[in-house]
Parts: C-alpha cells; sequence; structure tokens
C-alpha cells in the first residue's frame, strides 16, 4: 500500500532555502525519497555547513541566488520546472534582525512576494508549502497554545517579518491561487527546532555544542524561557505529510497549519543545556546577563489539534530522544563520523520509528 513517502518519487521538487539547516535536512530527506530535488538559495556560509558536509551539490540541482531577485527565481523555476514548492529560504535568526531590520523584511517579506509571484506565472506547480514560523503569532505570553486563527503579529523585525509573510501568502492564496484547483497551497508554522548541522550564531544548541567542544562553560542569557523544542525531523514530517495531502486533494486541504511537539514538549533553555552535557559527558553551565541584550520572549507554543485531525500528523520523539539525537549528531561528527550517513541513519530510525 502506498504512504505518504512514495509521493515524492521522480518528482520534481524546488526548495528554497536548501542550504540553510532545515532546508539542508530537507532537500537530503527528498532526495532520500526519490525526489529530483532543485535548490535556490545563498551559497552556504562554512565549509562545515550541513549542506556541504552531506555534499548535497552532488545529489540535488542547486543554483546560488537570492529570493530578493525576482528575475532569477523565475529563471530558475522555469528551468526546473517544480510540481512541489517548499518555500524555506529566509532570514531566520531573532537576534540578527535587531542589527539588520532591513534585510529582515526584504528577505523574508519580498523574498515571499517573489517566490509566491513567480508561482502565479508557472501553471505547472501544483503543491505551494510556504514556511514561516511559530513567531508569526502576537505572543501575548498566555500559557496555551496558538492556534492557526489566532492574531499574528510582531514586535520585534523577525517577528514582524513572519506575520507579514502570512499575510502575503494569505493574499496571493485568496487572490490568485484559490481558483487554481489544480494547485494545493499552505502555509507552516513550527517550533524551536533543534538538530544536528546547525551552525547559526545566537542559538542554543550550536552554541552550547561549540562551548562544549572547546570545553568552555555554557553561558545562557535567559535560562527559564520556555520553548517548545522538537528535533528537526518533525516539522519537515509534518511538511512533507502536508504536502501529500495537497498533492491528493488541492482543494480539502489549503490552509495553515502549526506543527509542534506535545506539551510535555516545552521545556526552558536550562533543561536543553543540561541535557546536552549529560549526553556529551561534560560541561557546565555560566548565566550571563548584558544590559543591552535585546528582548526575549518567555513562553510561546502551538496547539497542533489541526494537523493532529486533519493529517493525523503526531510528534514521533518526545524532548528526552530529540537532544539525544542532536546531542549525539555532534558528538559523533566531532570524533570524526561521516556526517551523511548520521543524518543519513537518523532519518531511517525516524521514519521507522
Amino acid at each position: 500500500m502506498k504512504t505518504w513517502t512514495d509521493t515524492f518519487r521522480n518528482k520534481r521538487v524546488l526548495v528554497t532555502g536548501d542550504t540553510g539547516f532545515k532546508g539542508s535536512w530537507l532537500s537530503y530527506w527528498l532526495s532520500h525519497l526519490g525526489a529530483e530535488v532543485y535548490g535556490f538559495a545563498l551559497p552556504p556560509e562554512r565549509d562545515y555547513d550541513h549542506y556541504n558536509t552531506l555534499g548535497l551539490a552532488d545529489r540535488i540541482h542547486h543554483r546560488d541566488g537570492d529570493v530578493r531577485d525576482l528575475s532569477a527565481i523565475l529563471d530558475f523555476i522555469e528551468e526546473a520546472r517544480p510540481e512541489f514548492v517548499f518555500h524555506l529560504a529566509a532570514q531566520p535568526l531573532v537576534r540578527h534582525s535587531y542589527n539588520e531590520p532591513k534585510l529582515t523584511f526584504d528577505t523574508n517579506i519580498g523574498g515571499t512576494v517573489n517566490v509566491l509571484d513567480a508561482i502565479r506565472h508557472t501553471p505547472g506547480v501544483k503543491v505551494l508549502v510556504t514556511i514561516t514560523s511559530d513567531k508569526c503569532y502576537l505572543n501575548k505570553e498566555w500559557c496555551w497554545g496558538y492556534r492557526e486563527n489566532d492574531e499574528l503579529g510582531g514586535k520585534d523585525p523577525y517577528s514582524a517579518s513572519k506575520a507579514a509573510a502570512e499575510l502575503v501568502y494569505l493574499a496571493y492564496q485568496e487572490s490568485f491561487f484559490r481558483d487554481r484547483t489544480h494547485l494545493g497551497a499552505a502555509s507552516v508554522r513550527a517550533g524551536n527546532v533543534i538538530g544536528g548541522g546547525d551552525w547559526s550564531a545566537d542559538r542554543i544548541v550550536p552554541d552550547c555544542i561549540r562551548a562544549l567542544r572547546a570545553k568552555r562553560p555554557i553561558e545562557l542569557r535567559n535560562p527559564r524561557a520556555t520553548r517548545p523544542w522538537q528535533h528537526v525531523l518533525e516539522p519537515l514530517s509534518g511538511y512533507l505529510l502536508l504536502a501529500s495531502r495537497l498533492y491528493e486533494d488541492p482543494v480539502q486541504f489549503r490552509g495553515s497549519y502549526n506543527f509542534g511537539p506535545e506539551s510535555r514538549g516545552m521545556h526552558t533553555v536550562e533543561d536543553v543545556a543540561r541535557a546536552l552535557i549529560k549526553v556529551w559527558g561534560e560541561g557546565e553551565i555560566r548565566v550571563t546577563r548584558r544590559e543591552n541584550d535585546p528582548p526575549e520572549a518567555g513562553l510561546l507554543h502551538l496547539n497542533c489539534d489541526k494537523a493532529h485531525h486533519t493529517l493525523g500528523w503526531y510528534p514521533r520523539w518526545g524532548f528526552e530522544k530529540t537532544v539525544e539525537q542532536t546531542a549525539r549528531w555532534y558528538k559523533s561528527v566531532s570524533e570524526g563520523a561521516d556526517a551523511e550517513s548520521v543524518t543519513r541513519r537518523q532519518i531511517i530510525e525516524y521514519m521507522e520509528g
């Protein structure tokens, strides 16, 4: 019997942002499933970025490009002729958005406009999944999860840009895609994602791993901040499942979806650091607060009932498994293991689980 994993075999799939953390995991997974993957993104920043250590340049058709350049996107889509499009390209860092607000808005809003406008002129696209963030919701610091119809908004450039990207998606859906009954379009919002291969600055796991590798104390700015931690494979499985459903029925499954852990997946930043230290085998924590640090949200998590009931999607790995798999990826690679082999094993273990 066919499953959603069979949907992508021999299909042409475009991933914007394929050189990024989530994009490289998604591109590799799609390639593993037999898809012909086309990637469009800025070149990777470091030799040891996940994209490079996976050898993705030899597995997929990648073109260096900027989503702020509409003509470049149009040219590449015309060449790739994708049936599926996953739009992940973004400026993904909250703290960096304070330093580069215009870049953040131009990329996250203008880039989304460009990708969706290119699809407007590409009738062969059958599925569009636009990835934003849980931070698209106006954070009211309440204790229950945000639902897909809750208020959008943001008090920092990153969050505001993601809320605006959602409005861009909705405008294109209602104005241009609604009458294209062969096109299934959706936007997706995920919580804090961790996993091997992320080397971004000002993210808890990469910062912890850099400290552990250098045998320095892990410095935490806000140890009691609570986040909905999930392994990168969790939301990606949701995006793939949703894309498969949209391919089968473009109209029924349109809309917006949250993908996050169950409520017991909520843990503090300090919980993550201590769990990483446990797997690593050594390390210590130091709390360091600086006066000029930008504000950070204290509590934000998602209600995923729609994904549960409409798609039959549920997370597979709890908090302990998530942190263990993340730490073991970094530790294995640090000890000389092949990053591509470690990544493939974790994907296979997730699928079999």
